[in-house]
């Protein structure tokens, strides 16, 4: 199913006014945890896969990335991207994430942020990740943790009174598809455990690097009180992966 909420102009809405998107990387629980992953890009060609705004692509750039490739699904998105970009050496494709066929050893590098369990099928964009990188390439990306999608209901189990009691978790073992709420809509996940994410990039032939499940900054946790709950459950993971 290839699912595109953002051309939805109510959604679209919503979404523009949620603190990453006005602020940027910077606002991002996940960033400074994904940023440090990411490899020396200076005179490297970039793929961006679900790339929103570009924000993600213009801090390639920043750090002297030759080329960059941003693929999204919404005209919205890339509308947003477009207007603020002003560089040449960055491009943007309207694609389904599922369609890419790039050309063998293509890129350098391919990052991802928070895409992936809108897909079906991980281990086939995984394959075609594989493909697309060079000999030695790196694939960078985040998603919502597997704890975080294992129930349809993605919120905190909470009293009477509206305290945080626990974070719940249910049926981890049963992958698949996830109806759920984010912002003003019912928007469709595909959970999937931590082991099939690892798995299903073993299986393709790429090695390991790193592991996270990232925590907010001791500035965002400074500025921010109401974060302290995402010391409590993991929201994000992120992997680093090689060629």
């Amino acid at each position: 199913m290839k699912q595109n909420k953002y051309d939805d102009e109510n959604f679209f809405s919503e979404y523009k006014n949620m603190e990453r998107s006005v602020k940027g990387l910077e606002s991002a629980g996940e960033w400074h945890v994904l940023k440090e992953l990411l490899p020396e890009l200076r005179n490297k060609s970039v793929l961006d896969l679900g790339c929103g705004f570009g924000c993600h692509c213009r801090y390639a750039r920043e750090q002297q990335a030759k080329s960059v490739i941003g693929v999204d699904i919404s005209e919205n998105m890339l509308q947003q991207a477009r207007e603020m970009t002003d560089d040449p050496f960055i491009s943007y494709i309207k694609m389904p994430i599922e369609d890419i066929d790039f050309s063998n050893s293509q890129f350098d590098v391919v990052i991802s942020s928070l895409a992936f369990h809108y897909i079906e099928s991980f281990g086939a964009i995984c394959k075609k990740i594989y493909d697309s990188l060079q000999p030695g390439g790196s694939f960078i990306f985040s998603v919502e943790h597997p704890m975080f999608t294992s129930r349809q209901e993605q919120d905190w189990y909470c009293d009477d009174q509206g305290n945080r009691l626990h974070w719940p978790v249910d049926h981890y073992q049963l992958e698949g598809l996830r109806e759920t709420t984010f912002l003003t809509e019912n928007v469709v996940k595909y959970h999937r455990t931590f082991s099939t994410y690892v798995n299903d990039l073993l299986n393709e032939g790429f090695n390991i690097r790193k592991l996270k499940e990232p925590i907010p900054s001791d500035e965002m946790l400074e500025s921010a009180p109401e974060m302290k709950d995402e010391l409590r459950r993991p929201m994000f993971l992120i992997i680093s992966a090689e060629k």
